[in-house]
């Protein structure tokens, strides 16, 4: 039985991470692409044309091969865990419901819109990538509604063992829902801005399309400041939100074992493996524990203490996943800050080792954003269900071969998918856009619509 929740949570928590790979760049790629086809639409400038559509390419490769990552995920809830959904199916099947026929619906259909009609409507593709903006966004409120309930359910009552919904209102404006899902945009958000960043970081340096690139890079940056400054300031409301409703989970991401006021937070911790208490602790901090907790530095923290082992999160993934998310958020507000500084004082692309840390920093917003959702799930540990189910009454009853099998099956094949969408984007992204067209209708020769990097403003 242990093995059987051990691999069962281990094959969700793959199929989450490789999923989640593609969801923010989603998320935050098409906000830059709406943003270029509104400038389009506003200048009739073909420069902003050309600009949709290299960064709506490289959206439409990710979306395309997550949808495929997303459908493999609710699968699992009938074969893995048909327990968990024979309790929650009245309450968890709704907002996935209203998720597939609505805005999966949108988002599909005006993607197919932006795509095809490129020459038959091209004055509705501005409404229509707005519309699959709208689209992503409603979806992403739809899942993380239904995850708001297990981590703080409301609006129910309990009928012969099963949650029913009593009040749909409550579970859609459920507080956990809509901390968590704007603290989730606004990290998307980052990813993307990053991403386009780096992308014209890369060519930047190599002095290719410089007008392009110089452009693109503009707009990323106005939202890298706007998103990573409000980074911090959403995370902290929704810990604040998550600390009034899961003590113990807030008293993980701390290392808080005793209660107390007045409480310092410890910037590195070595919680023991068995749950009860830190090996190593220095670097405290004073009073930012019990601020980060309650907002007030004197206020009153719960210590892990007050629950049994067995109720208690795995502490030392908790702390140091909500550790490294906190330092990745603490650099993207330094990175995105002093670029704007170099740029607002016109020394940014004579700044190549900034241009290259951008490149390399691609990564690191999927990173923070994953640790991010190990925090918030693993924190909720040792209950699916906050308060009503645990993780081990959840489970179907399945051998391990099976889910060994399916284990295999899903690795490989998402592992497939994960190099596919790197591979396309690597492929399309070093490419550049198109050329323009010349009058005759041909395409201008690169080196006709790039500039020397010496054409660039500031050099």
């Amino acid at each position: 039985m242990p093995e059987i929740v051990l691999l069962s949570r281990l094959q969700f928590a793959i199929t989450i991470i490789y999923h989640f790979l593609f969801v923010p760049l989603t998320l935050g790629l098409i906000l830059i692409v709406a943003v270029m086809e509104t400038r389009y639409a506003q200048t009739k400038n073909d420069l902003y044309r050309r600009m949709a559509d290299f960064w709506g390419k490289l959206f439409t490769i990710n979306f395309a091969l997550g949808v495929v990552t997303g459908i493999t995920m609710e699968f699992q809830f009938g074969t893995n865990w048909s327990e968990y959904s024979k309790f929650m199916g009245d309450i968890f099947g709704a907002p996935l419901a209203i998720e597939a026929l609505v805005a999966f619906f949108l988002e599909s259909t005006f993607i197919g819109v932006w795509i095809f009609g490129r020459h038959k409507f091209p004055q509705l593709r501005a409404f229509a990538i707005w519309m699959v903006l709208i689209g992503t966004t409603l979806s992403s409120l739809w899942i993380i509604t239904a995850n708001g309930f297990m981590q703080h359910p409301v609006g129910y009552t309990l009928v012969d063992g099963r949650v029913q919904l009593t009040d749909f209102a409550a579970v859609v404006f459920n507080p956990y829902v809509w901390y968590m899902l704007v603290h989730t945009l606004i990290a998307s958000y980052i990813v993307g801005s990053f991403f386009v960043l780096g992308i014209s970081a890369y060519h930047l340096l190599r002095g290719q399309e410089i007008n392009f690139f110089q452009k693109s890079f503009k707009y990323a940056l106005i939202i890298a400041v706007i998103a990573s400054i409000f980074a911090p300031l959403t995370g902290h409301l929704s810990g604040l939100n998550a600390a009034r409703v899961q003590p113990i989970k807030a008293a993980a991401f701390e290392t808080i074992w005793e209660s107390g006021s007045r409480m310092p937070f410890h910037l590195f911790t070595l919680p023991k493996f068995g749950n009860d208490g830190n090996l190593i602790e220095f670097g405290a901090i004073p009073y930012l524990g019990s601020f980060l907790y309650t907002n007030s530095p004197f206020g009153e923290v719960q210590g892990l203490n007050t629950v049994p082992i067995s109720e208690r999160p795995p502490v030392w993934m908790v702390a140091w996943a909500f550790r490294g998310m906190v330092g990745l958020g603490v650099l993207f507000v330094v990175v995105a800050l002093y670029t704007w500084y170099q740029y607002a004082r016109k020394r940014l692309f004579k700044a190549r080792r900034l241009l290259k840390l951008l490149v390399y920093m691609i990564p690191l917003p999927y990173l923070a954003i994953n640790l991010g959702w190990v925090v918030t799930e693993v924190g909720r540990q040792p209950w699916i269900v906050y308060g009503l189910m645990k993780t081990t009454d959840a489970i179907s009853p399945i051998s391990i071969g099976e889910i060994i099998f399916s284990l295999v099956g899903l690795v490989v094949f998402y592992t497939s998918l994960i190099v596919a969408d790197i591979y396309l984007l690597m492929k399309v992204a070093r490419e550049g856009p198109e050329q323009p067209l010349s009058a005759e209708g041909g395409r201008i020769p690169s080196k006709a619509s790039a500039h020397t990097a010496s054409d660039a403003p500031g050099h």
